[in-house]
């Protein structure tokens, strides 16, 4: 995966064969990209790059993270249980998403033409950041790591996977995770397990 902020925009995420090809979705959807990009730095985000996608912050926290799929690019909040969602404009990345959390659009000219309720959303998620509010944890059997829950923000495709693994193998994930000393770590394993998530598989599965 990338790591320099510019190479996504240039070359892609680095996380499949289409990198530093014209097929790959980063490219097919520049312009696009780029206007999210603006409307995020417009706004006075932080751009950092997180699994391998342009990631905005602010207050130190996770607020949005562009990405390209082959059918769309989308803007994906965090904590996005949070969100008000006043335009009805966020959507959910699958059936086995929570909450909606994120725009998405199927042309590239559709970030220019929502940027006064995608600066609002922005502004509000901010402002939590910045009151440090969170959403209210749903109970459940265990709790996933907060690195784990980013990364499946971040990245639908391994969402839809693990949202669709048993209860079991969901809990290996945040076992083996949990025993992590450090952020960097439990982000390491996390990219490490990714293909297990996909292939429906324990993290302890071989």
């Amino acid at each position: 995966m990338i790591t320099d902020i510019e190479d996504f925009f240039a070359e892609g995420c680095g996380r499949c064969a289409r990198f530093q090809t014209p097929d790959c979705s980063a490219m097919l959807w520049a312009s696009g990209l780029a206007e999210l990009r603006r409307i995020c730095l417009d706004a006075g985000l932080v751009e950092t790059v997180k699994w391998g996608h342009p990631c905005y912050m602010h207050a130190g926290r996770n607020i949005a993270i562009i990405g390209a799929m082959r059918g769309d690019f989308r803007l994906t909040f965090f904590n996005s249980a949070l969100l008000k969602n006043p335009e009805g404009v966020l959507e959910k990345q699958g059936p086995n998403t929570r909450h909606p959390d994120m725009i998405s659009f199927s042309d590239s000219s559709g970030p220019a033409g929502m940027e006064r309720v995608i600066s609002a959303y922005l502004r509000e998620a901010m402002g939590y950041a910045e009151a440090g509010i969170r959403p209210v944890k749903e109970l459940s059997e265990f709790e996933l790591p907060e690195e784990l829950v980013e990364a499946l923000d971040a990245d639908p495709e391994m969402a839809e996977a693990f949202h669709a693994l048993t209860p079991g193998r969901q809990r290996s994930y945040a076992i083996v995770l949990g025993s992590a000393k450090t952020a960097a770590t439990r982000i390491a394993r996390i990219t490490k397990l990714r293909d297990k998530v996909l292939a429906g598989k324990g993290a302890n599965e071989y």
